[in-house]
This record gives structure tokens, sequence and C-alpha cells, in this order.
């Protein structure tokens, strides 16, 4: 499992990257067909009550899933964008097992 990590216009913390790790290591081991994962954390200052973006790109056979979430908090936005990209994770299983 390889995730890289990108922090724009915020600190990197190295809580929240175990954190994502901890999230995206659930999903690496159910979907074993996942390669790697690209998670990009963005503050924008002119959302007063949102503005903390967590966007993560997940590499795997055919074209790359790629979700994102804008939160009041990192947390609750990486648990956001991982729930979506699990939805889009079991239709594409569905598509494995046809073939």
């Amino acid at each position: 499992m390889t995730v890289n990590f990108e922090y724009v216009n915020t600190d990197v913390s190295e809580t929240l990257s175990a954190f994502t790790e901890e999230k995206l290591g659930k999903l690496f081991n159910r979907y074993e067909f996942l390669i790697s994962a690209i998670v990009r954390f963005k503050h924008d200052d002119n959302l007063h009550n949102e503005g903390k973006f967590c966007d993560i790109e997940l590499s795997l056979p055919g074209p790359r899933i790629f979700a994102t979430s804008n939160k009041s908090n990192y947390e609750v936005a990486v648990r956001e964008t991982i729930n979506d990209l699990e939805r889009q994770l079991k239709k594409r299983k569905e598509v494995f097992k046809t073939h």
C-alpha cells in the first residue's frame, strides 16, 4: 500500500496522516486490487463554516477513482471521502466479478 500525502495551504500533520492511512488501510485490505492512493488536504479561508477539503485519488486497474469532500473538520472530510470511495469500489468490484 502506497499513500502519498499533499498539504495545500495547511500545515503538515502527522496525526492526520496516520488517521487517514489507518482508514485507507481498511480499504486496501478489503479490495486487494488497489495499487496506491494520493491524498490532498486543502484549506480555503474564503469559506467560513467549511473550507477543509480532502481529495483522495485511488489507483487501480482501469480508470482511477476520485472523491472529494468539504467539511469544517479534516477528520470528518476524510471519513466522508472514504465512504464515497467505498461506494464506488463496490460498484467496480461487481464489474470485476462478471468478467
